[in-house]
C-alpha cells in the first residue's frame, strides 16, 4: 500500500469533517492484510478514533471476544498519532506520530510487525 495512493480527507481539526473521517477510515480498513474476514468497528473517541475487532487468532482473547486494535488521534497541526494496544499491560503504545491520515492507515493496514492485528 502506498500513502500517496490514498486521497487524504480535509483538515481533521475542522469539526464538520469528523463525520466524514469515520467512513474514510472504514473504507481504508477493507485494504488491510491481516484478518480480512472480520468486521472491525471504528468508534469515535474524543477527536480521534478507536478501532476494535474480534480476536480471531485467540492470542489475546481465547474466547475470540472483541479487542482494541488501534487508536488514531489528531494533533493541532492536522497530523495523526497511531497507537497500538498493549493488551498485557492494558495501555496504548505510540507507534508513530506526525503522520498524514493516509500514512497512518497504511501502517495499520499492512501491520508488518503484527502490532495491531495480533
Amino acid at each position: 500500500m502506498n500513502a500517496m495512493a490514498r486521497t487524504a480527507p480535509p483538515d481533521p481539526a475542522a469539526a464538520p469533517v469528523v463525520g466524514f473521517l469515520r467512513p474514510f477510515i472504514e473504507r481504508a480498513l477493507k485494504d488491510r492484510v491481516r484478518y480480512r474476514y472480520v468486521q472491525p468497528r471504528v468508534l469515535q473517541e474524543g477527536e480521534g478514533f478507536r478501532i476494535e475487532a474480534p480476536c480471531c487468532s485467540r492470542n489475546v482473547d481465547p474466547e475470540g471476544g472483541v479487542i482494541d486494535i488501534a487508536l488514531l488521534t489528531p494533533s493541532a497541526d492536522g497530523r495523526w498519532r497511531l497507537q497500538a494496544r498493549d493488551h498485557a499491560a492494558g495501555v496504548w503504545e505510540i507507534c508513530a506520530e506526525g503522520l498524514l491520515l493516509g500514512e497512518a492507515l497504511d501502517i495499520l493496514c499492512v501491520d508488518a510487525q503484527r502490532r495491531f492485528w495480533p
